[in-house]
């Protein structure tokens, strides 16, 4: 079995992430959806590292790196048909169904990611420290994502033509996307690092694996939304343009 690759710094973040994509497109894989709009939201992080946006750059580097090796930790693991967490277990087996539209995939790494590992990796690297002094930092994740939910949308109206008459239509950003992703899970995922910082590290396992549960059952929603909503979203696979690499490509880009 080869070794998990694990970053060190933010730019082998952005390295292996880059990897990812392209085994993704050249396996035409799904999993890249979610790897390409990750290096976009890293890149920001960087950038906002570079110009002193965050109130402690080398410690949001860390923070950065710690909760993008769970994701890659996973990845890896799932590759190489091993064990993963329930949560990103969830995620990766939508990659092997053909009907999933692309936001579903985005949606369900988001779900693994930040319901579960962005918890986690905040309490790490405050461990043994007051975690609310990270709660500054820990908001102004919000602020890239902000930044970049603009240009996500408009890359799957470019996947699915028929998003741009909606966008147009109700004048406001896609609800789906921008309540999943910043306020209800973030909000989600600081109260559990809160807590998860506050136990005893031999009650950090168990407490992880009750999350991970929870986690994982959220995921139905995303996956199986119900008979009308799964209708829509087949109509809408249907229409979407492009390979998979054309799409992951658009994401990237």
């Amino acid at each position: 079995m080869k070794p998990t690759p694990q970053a060190q710094n933010i730019d082998e973040v952005i390295r292996i992430l880059e990897d990812i994509i392209t085994q993704s497109k050249t396996e035409s894989s799904p999993l890249g959806y979610f790897a390409a709009v990750y290096l976009l939201v890293t890149s920001q992080v960087k950038k906002g590292i570079e110009e002193n946006f965050f109130d402690d750059g080398p410690r949001m580097e860390k923070l950065d790196v710690l909760f993008a090796n769970r994701y890659l930790a996973a990845y890896y693991s799932h590759q190489q048909s091993q064990s993963a967490t329930l949560s990103w277990e969830k995620s990766f087996a939508l990659s092997s169904k053909y009907w999933p539209i692309v936001l579903q995939h985005l949606l369900m790494g988001m779900n693994a990611h930040i319901n579960l590992d962005l918890g986690i990796a905040a309490a790490q690297v405050m461990k043994d420290k007051n975690i609310d002094d990270l709660d500054g930092d820990f908001n102004k994740i919000n602020e890239v994502l902000s930044s970049l939910v603009h240009k996500v949308q408009q890359d799957l109206a470019e996947i699915w033509p028929t998003l741009r008459f909606i966008l147009k239509l109700t004048g406001k950003v896609d609800d789906a996307l921008t309540d999943f992703s910043m306020k209800l899970a973030r909000d989600g995922a600081w109260k559990f690092a809160k807590q998860l910082s506050e136990l005893d590290e031999s009650k950090q396992e168990e407490f992880i694996s009750l999350r991970d549960h929870k986690v994982a059952d959220k995921s139905k929603i995303i996956a199986f939304p119900g008979w009308l909503v799964s209708t829509l979203f087949k109509v809408i696979r249907l229409g979407e343009r492009g390979s998979i690499s054309q799409k992951i490509v658009k994401l990237r880009d």
